[in-house]
């Protein structure tokens, strides 16, 4: 009889384990205009990740795209908003290639190194003390030269993109009637 106390317990709590849980509420989302800005300070770099991001700059903003693969490991990838991946210079290079050549000013958030590998989190604008347009997270290694590659490059835009609004029908367009 002992044995089938804690056993009949135990059905009794999964039968009613479901029921319990389509009781509770469910997360109402929030929408992201009622979300608090937070402006984050930016931090200094150690001088070797703060020569990265100024390189990265450079190359990009003078349109170089394979001075921007160049700051990437061999089997580096980057990872650009609303595009494929691209693994390796040449891909990297192909990758930037069209969408370089702006101006860009990387703030770096956050940081850690840990042996050979670091990584940044920042933000991105068109000019430095601008709001940060999207942001980034940059996944390092350091090569046994000791010069810091690129392993991941991941960004992202602050905002969603517009939709465009449709096309006005043509005012001289024949109309079509629904079929009856």
């Amino acid at each position: 009889m002992r044995a089938r106390v804690p056993s009949l317990l135990c059905l009794a709590l999964l039968a009613c384990a479901p029921a319990r849980a389509q009781e509770q509420p469910e997360p109402v989302p929030m929408p992201p205009a009622a979300l608090p800005a937070v402006a984050l300070p930016t931090v200094a770099l150690p001088p070797e990740l703060a020569g990265v991001l100024r390189d990265y700059e450079q190359a990009w903003t003078q349109k170089q795209p394979a001075a921007l693969a160049a700051l990437f490991a061999a089997d580096g990838m980057a990872l650009p908003n609303g595009s494929e991946a691209a693994r390796g210079p040449a891909q990297i290079a192909a990758r930037y290639a069209a969408a370089a050549g702006a101006p860009l000013s990387l703030r770096p958030l956050a940081y850690a190194v840990t042996h050979d590998m670091a990584y940044v989190v920042g933000g991105f604008a068109p000019t430095a003390g601008e709001p940060d347009l999207g942001k980034f997270v940059l996944v390092l290694r350091r090569g046994p030269d000791g010069a810091w590659k690129i392993v991941a490059d991941i960004d992202n835009m602050n905002a969603q993109p517009q939709a465009s609004e449709p096309e006005p029908a043509a005012a001289d367009a024949p109309s079509v009637a629904p079929p009856p």
